[in-house]
């Protein structure tokens, strides 16, 4: 029953422009890296694709007001490969636009739901994953101490290593950025 309301709450809370990190810690934390990284993959890539759908049949007009001129020179890319390019952004952890704004960006490229899910199912992967992983450190680590000291949790190999693959994706995001998404 926990999981079904914590699918729920995700799919919900991304639905209402939450960000991702907090729940992704979280059910690294309730379920493990493993459950964790799926029940959050399924229900934020639902919660994405909600908004999304949300945002294109309502807010349609609006957002391509609000942002086409941002990002006209992406349209025609996006447009002639938008499973690609979306998973691309996708994986790179959405180039730092914010969470709710990575999922109602796609409006103005006209991504189908498709490939808007399954980019999205694709691409989260890596980074939850990692997530993940810190929550459930974090329980092992609270689980196992004696006493909690920040130092000692940081250092501890269950929070550097994924912390260290975080900064690797970082780093690759960045690569990603400047090699297909600027001119």
């Amino acid at each position: 029953i926990n999981l079904v309301i914590f699918f729920i709450f995700s799919a919900l809370w991304v639905m209402l422009l939450g960000f991702g990190s907090p729940i992704l810690i979280l059910s690294g934390i309730v379920f493990g890296k493993w459950i964790g990284t799926l029940i959050s993959l399924i229900s934020i890539s639902i919660g994405s694709l909600c908004l999304y759908i949300i945002g294109n049949y309502f807010f349609s007009e609006l957002i391509n007001k609000i942002l086409k001129n941002k990002f006209t020179k992406f349209i025609e890319r996006f447009q002639n490969n938008e499973f690609y390019y979306f998973l691309a952004f996708r994986a790179a952890g959405g180039l730092g636009i914010p969470f709710g704004l990575q999922n109602l960006l796609p409006v103005i490229f006209k991504i189908k739901n498709h490939n808007y899910f399954l980019a999205s199912f694709f691409g989260f992967i890596p980074h939850f994953f990692i997530w993940n992983a810190i929550g459930a450190g974090i329980n092992n680590f609270i689980k196992e101490a004696d006493e909690f000291s920040m130092l000692n949790l940081i250092m501890s190999k269950e929070i550097y290593v994924p912390i260290l693959i975080f900064m690797i994706f970082f780093a690759f995001s960045l690569l990603i950025k400047k090699k297909f998404f600027n001119d």
